[in-house]
């Protein structure tokens, strides 16, 4: 089955860019001229030109795209077949302007082989969920599809296994944690590199919210918000903020670095963080 799409071209991109008809969350976004921006600042701030990605719920492309035009090598991971084809043709655009590269997986990032069933949304199209059994209250109007699952280390080519990543976005909507468990060679590899994630314990599947970030601590993740001016922020700090948001909606998206600049952003923004981390709980 193919998606109904409408082709925009964001600003921030200067290329067309596909994005899907009826979503109500990132197809807006990118017309209007840009997605994710402290995340995508952030991302572009630590790239450079040769450096190796993981796009793990890759989605239409967004990050894959901004690697690409940075003149990153990417694969990305993206299970749904209507959303891979759609982010396929926004990679092949990007290849024909960019000196990047991209490889699209259809599959989802997990933490062993095999075949699940995941919930798309109806209307905010970048929320789909793998289910371990019937779906959560909140997707109930969703429908239900079968796909395949792999770990990453399974199908990263010899370099990327061998030599690492650079640099690593994960939004699985919840498979955060298998993923990761899928990743471990490629991670034990990649001694300097940074994170984009999805925290967001009421969808965490396989793991407690606290086991995932102490995983990232003990592998050496500097982490905090990803926001315009990030912060440092412990395992125990970044929970209780979490824990007072609304369980559904209260996701956040972390940035980490190990081996790397955590402060990517410029003097200002890390004089701003200072001044956030003295304010905040």
């Amino acid at each position: 089955m193919s998606a109904a799409t409408r082709t925009v071209r964001p600003t921030r991109l200067g290329i067309d860019f596909e994005v899907l008809a009826g979503d109500a969350i990132i197809g807006p976004a990118i017309e209007r001229g840009s997605w994710a921006d402290h995340e995508t600042d952030l991302m572009l701030a630590h790239l450079r030109p040769g450096m190796r990605v993981l796009d793990l719920g890759a989605n239409i492309g967004w990050f894959s795209i901004v690697a690409v035009l940075a003149g990153c090598e990417v694969h990305a991971f993206e299970p749904v077949p209507e959303i891979a084809a759609v982010c396929e043709r926004n990679v092949a655009r990007a290849m024909a302007v960019g000196k990047g590269r991209c490889t699209v997986h259809r599959v989802a990032a997990g933490a062993t082989r095999g075949r699940a069933r995941i919930a798309l949304d109806p209307s905010n199209f970048g929320d789909n969920r793998v289910l371990d059994g019937a779906a959560p209250a909140d997707m109930r109007a969703a429908r239900e599809i079968e796909i395949e699952i792999a770990p990453v280390d399974a199908l990263l080519p010899d370099p990327f296994v061998r030599d690492g990543i650079d640099f690593a976005k994960i939004d699985t909507q919840g498979s955060e944690w298998l993923a990761l468990q899928g990743l471990r060679a490629t991670l034990a590899r990649s001694p300097r590199m940074a994170l984009l994630m999805e925290f967001w314990p009421y969808a965490l599947r396989g793991a407690k919210p606290e086991d995932l970030l102490q995983f990232l601590v003990e592998q050496g993740f500097t982490l905090g918000k990803a926001t315009e001016a990030p912060f440092p922020m412990s395992a125990e700090r970044i929970l209780a903020q979490v824990s007072r948001r609304d369980p559904v909606k209260g996701g956040i998206d972390l940035w980490g670095t190990r081996g790397a600049p955590f402060h990517v952003l410029g003097l200002k923004a890390r004089l701003h963080g200072i001044v956030r981390s003295l304010k905040e709980d």
